[in-house]
Parts: C-alpha cells; structure tokens; sequence
C-alpha cells in the first residue's frame, strides 16, 4: 500500500523489531499472475522467511510504503509486513504470515471513504470505501500468534494488504468509472516508476 514515507520503527514496536538488514527488489506490478491468486500458505518458520521478510521490509521503506504483500515482490507465500499509523498518529508495526481478516457488522460497520493506491500500481491514487475498523490474527516469523487492530489508515492497511494475500487488488473493489481514472493517473506517472523500481530507476 502506498502513502508517505515514515521514518524507521520505533525502538519498542509491537510484537517486536521489524526484521532489518534486507535488500530492496524490484516491484511486482497488477497484471502478473502472482498478484491475482491467492497465495501459499506459510508452514515452515525459518531463515528463509526472516530473509524474505527483510527484503519486505526493506522494499516498503524504499518505496515509501506503509505496508507490502509477498507478491509485491513476486514471492508465492502469504505473509506481508507493515508500519502504517491509525486514526490518532499512533504508528504500529508487524509481519502477519496466514491472516485472517475480521471486519465489523451490523451497526458496528462503519465505512470509510478515503484515498487509496498501491505500490504495485504505482503513481495513481482514488478513493476507496472500506470498514473504518479491522483486525487481522495471523502468525509471526517464528510461528507465534499474533494479532493486530486499528482504525484509520491502519484499518485501511490490514485490509489492503490481507486482500493481497487472497489474489485481489483494490482496484477490484472500486467501480469501473474509478478503475478508469487510477488507470490515467497510472499511465501519466509512468516515467517516475521504471521497471525495476525501487531497487533499480
């Protein structure tokens, strides 16, 4: 999910450090199949997915993310990490393997309509309408529970991100006249996001 740049974690996050010490890759772009399928689920906890992790992490900051799905690099595993601030400021950040979303109903759904884009789309941002709350329960890199609530942005990134993960992008919940206007927006900012971007251009 795209946004502005934040600085680094701070020293005492939830649930922990981000993982540190990962290369930036390339971006994966709508239109590959990884972005478009559900991906494989997390069953081995190892060095290999803290790396995989890191290179996340590494990849978001250098985009100027609040939040990145594996497949965002490319990489069929559902896992995705993120640093994103809920309605108040408050920043929170986390690496979710396997989520599962819970959303509010009834008189308790509240929506939301706000700007959204993606750093696989790079450039181009409409509004979106999604539930100004969310939770997401998922394990961490070291197959421990964990579990994340929020409002705000936040709510909007645990949503955004977890969608990833089941193959959907969120100009699949927008109406047609709106997947338009991301598409101009896309196009006109193309020559700020080569192919290769951010680790490349």
């Amino acid at each position: 999910m795209a946004d502005v740049e934040f600085p680094p974690p701070p020293e005492h996050a939830p649930f922990g450090q981000l993982p540190t010490g990962g290369s930036v890759r390339a971006i994966t772009r709508w239109g590959t199949d990884v972005m478009h399928r559900e991906l494989e689920k997390v069953t081995v906890y190892d060095d290999e997915l803290r790396a995989l992790a890191a290179d996340m992490v590494a990849t978001m900051y250098a985009a100027d993310g609040v939040g990145l799905a594996a497949c965002q690099i490319g990489v069929d595993r559902s896992v995705f990490v993120f640093d994103c601030p809920d309605a108040r400021g408050e920043r929170t950040v986390g690496v979710v393997c396997n989520p599962v979303l819970t959303l509010p109903e009834g008189k308790d759904r509240q929506i939301d309509t706000d700007l959204e884009g993606c750093l696989s789309y790079p450039g181009a941002f409409v509004d979106c309408s999604r539930p100004d709350q969310a939770s997401v329960t998922g394990t961490g890199l070291d197959g421990e529970p964990v579990a994340f609530s929020g409002d705000g942005l936040l709510a909007r990134c645990l949503q955004h991100e977890t969608d990833h993960l089941y193959g959907t992008v969120f100009g699949d919940r927008i109406p047609t006249r709106a997947r338009k206007k991301l598409a101009k927006e896309h196009d006109k900012a193309v020559d700020d996001y080569p192919i290769g971007w951010p680790a490349e251009g």
